[in-house]
């Protein structure tokens, strides 16, 4: 499938790769094309230094689609992932009633792992995902993913609190305080007490009180994230992997690769970012030309023929791994895309591919 045709069809397009390698430029210029072609696209990024919103002429971006008005027939959208309000919204939709909902909210455990828990920014981003692709407002959704290293972070994700839930000190701290569970909670009392002494008794006991507040909460959870993961592994879903022709984001590129074929996932399309200009001579003509003419442009020209030639060499070891994957070159830009008319750029590029 071309890239044209990716951003044609797919309801949902996963961009992921290291930090640093134009990921969130990916995205955007994916969705851009999509709306070009008339569908109602949004992306969502979670780069907070709102490259994005510059980029696309506005000031700022919210946890909410902001519309950009530009010479598309469709809708582009773009939002910055607010982790805590996303997370906060996701409590209230589980919640049995407003006053369970307060509760969490209010509790201190909760508002420290809202924000500082390990995986929380995957889990946050997979559940925008969904609310987005849910709402039917958006042919395709786009989301810029974590520059985590781990590619199966995002895609395990939606099984971050249910793990939580399902763990075994959870079902003993909630245990009730008296009854027939006298054995289990003597089995508490022995863990609570444990991590009093690690972390202190304040933490311990806002500990338990969130946990007792999320009851009757976990199947509504374990609803969405298999419903969260099948939506990730359907036909119309696919995965973009962004890289550059840097050796050390090769390799990185390389292991994501490995980890999607691991969670039986192929990367749709290939995109390297920042590839120098091709030139007319290749290495061999460039130093016969040095040789001929020593100067200082000779020299260039033989330096900018031998970082291509390298170029060249590292893209084609990322491509062998992913043979079948639609591949885009991006050349390197003299400078950030901060405008309109260099997103809709890389979006033609794209669409060629």
């Amino acid at each position: 499938m071309t890239y044209r045709e990716l951003a044609a069809e797919c309801e949902v397009i996963v961009c992921c790769g290291t930090g640093g390698v134009g990921k969130t430029t990916t995205a955007a210029a994916t969705a851009m094309a999509a709306a070009s072609m008339g569908r109602r696209a949004a992306v969502v990024t979670i780069d907070p230094a709102k490259r994005l919103a510059d980029a696309l002429g506005i000031g700022e971006l919210g946890n909410d689609p902001t519309v950009i008005e530009g010479p598309w027939s469709g809708t582009l959208a773009a939002l910055m992932l607010d982790t805590k309000a996303t997370f906060d919204d996701v409590v209230r939709r589980h919640a049995g009633n407003d006053e369970q909902a307060d509760t969490i909210l209010a509790n201190r455990f909760y508002r420290n792992i809202s924000t500082s828990l390990s995986g929380t920014q995957d889990y946050m981003a997979v559940e925008k995902l969904a609310e987005l692709h849910s709402s039917g407002d958006w042919d395709l959704v786009v989301v810029d993913t974590p520059p985590t290293r781990d590619a199966l972070a995002f895609l395990e994700a939606p099984k971050l609190l249910t793990r939580l839930l399902d763990n075994a000190i959870y079902k003993l701290l909630i245990s009730p305080s008296q009854g027939v569970l006298r054995a289990v909670n003597r089995a508490a009392g022995a863990v609570v007490r444990q991590l009093s002494r690690v972390v202190g008794a304040e933490v311990v006991d806002d500990a338990i009180e969130f946990f007792q507040a999320f009851q009757g909460m976990e199947d509504g959870f374990r609803e969405r994230a298999d419903a969260t993961l099948a939506l990730l592994g359907a036909d119309s879903t696919a995965f973009v992997l962004v890289a550059s022709p840097r050796a050390d984001t090769i390799v990185e590129a390389k292991y994501f690769l490995d980890r999607l074929g691991k969670a039986d996932l192929d990367a749709a399309a290939i995109i390297v970012n920042r590839v120098l200009p091709a030139l007319t001579v290749d290495l061999a003509r460039a130093e016969a030309i040095k040789e001929a003419h020593p100067s200082g442009p000779a020299q260039a020209l033989v330096d900018h023929a031998a970082a291509a030639a390298g170029d060249d060499d590292r893209i084609a070891d990322l491509l062998s791994a992913a043979p079948d994957a639609t591949v885009a070159r991006v050349p390197l830009l003299p400078s950030d895309v901060h405008d309109v008319d260099t997103l809709r750029h890389i979006a033609e590029i794209l669409t060629q591919a």
